[in-house]
């Protein structure tokens, strides 16, 4: 054996394992990050008392109606800050091209939607806010972003409820809006995690009208309520009858027998905040407690379950 020298140089001592960036970020700790964006809400749900959602889907582009009427910005991506190029920016002037005429009125045209899910976030925030319980019921919830989403959140803030943003992190610069409840601000890298906690909790959902990504959500939760993979009966409203059949003909899945005509049940139309606000209180009502309860929730955060198990669960040192 050949007798080495001692290092001069004594080691560092390494990272413990979870506070190694290193590691965590290489596709052997995926695991442990997927599973991070399942605890971690999980536990911010339960600190603030959350036990179910509203969710509201629809574009990230449609400004407020006195944005529009001034100076809606047409954005290069959905969830984007930065806008597109002028060229494509609406524009009313009698020297503007066509399409920046067509985008200036379809810009005011759309921001009809914009104020309606405000509204009707407001409406379902009144009404639910009040409803008896140790936790709060039906929380408007959306994406996070601007457009609809916002739209959504800002109705509910303006009611004085909690209201939740799932954003969700892409290659361009995007930031939550506003009016989202800083301890239900949320931010997730893995799409198909996102679209957990918006199925998740979910009691009903809302969809605005809305590109791509809206889209691809509506149809993965009418998919999941189609094949009876949810555990539970979703109200689904498809907001703005003339836009939606413009887009897509769902009458004709049923005829040309892609889909089943009972399939056509699992969501309604609406075009007023009215009409889809008694939607939503007929499909919620069955999920209120009948026990005449006068119960408020608690104003102090929900224990964990160090706070609840006490001894049976050793404190974690830093």
């Amino acid at each position: 054996m050949t007798n080495l020298p001692v290092p001069e140089t004594l080691l560092d001592q390494a990272p413990l394992a979870y506070e190694n960036d290193d590691f965590l970020k290489t596709p052997d700790a995926r695991i442990f990050r997927i599973m991070a964006e399942y605890q971690e809400p999980m536990t911010r749900f339960r600190r603030e008392r959350i036990q179910d959602t509203v969710v509201f889907f629809g574009s990230a582009r449609f400004a407020a109606l006195d944005v529009a009427n001034h100076e809606m910005e047409l954005l290069a991506n959905s969830y984007a800050n930065h806008p597109a190029p002028p060229e494509e920016q609406p524009d009313a002037s009698p020297e503007a091209s066509d399409l920046q005429r067509k985008r200036a009125a379809a810009a005011v045209e759309m921001a009809r939607y914009y104020e309606d899910a405000r509204k009707l976030a407001y409406m379902l925030t009144e009404w639910s806010k009040d409803l008896p319980g140790r936790r709060h019921r039906f929380v408007v919830c959306s994406g996070g972003g601007p457009g609809i989403m916002e739209a959504a959140n800002r109705g509910a803030y303006e009611a004085g409820g909690k209201t939740i943003g799932l954003n969700i992190a892409l290659p361009f610069e995007q930031r939550p809006n506003p009016y989202i409840t800083p301890a239900l601000n949320f931010q997730f890298h893995y799409f198909f995690m996102r679209k957990f906690w918006f199925a998740y909790l979910a009691k009903a959902l809302v969809v605005f009208p809305g590109g791509f990504g809206t889209l691809d959500e509506m149809f993965e939760l009418l998919t999941l309520a189609q094949t009876h993979k949810m555990a539970k009966e979703m109200t689904i409203i498809i907001y703005g009858r003339s836009y939606w059949n413009g887009v897509i003909n769902l009458d004709l899945l049923a005829e040309k027998g892609a889909i089943s005509v009972g399939d056509t049940d699992l969501f309604r139309f609406a075009d007023t905040p009215e009409e889809a606000f008694a939607i939503l209180q007929e499909g919620l009502q069955k999920y209120l407690s009948a026990s005449g309860s006068n119960e408020r929730v608690p104003d102090t955060p929900a224990p964990s379950a160090q706070e609840l198990l006490g001894p049976d669960i050793s404190a974690t040192r830093s």
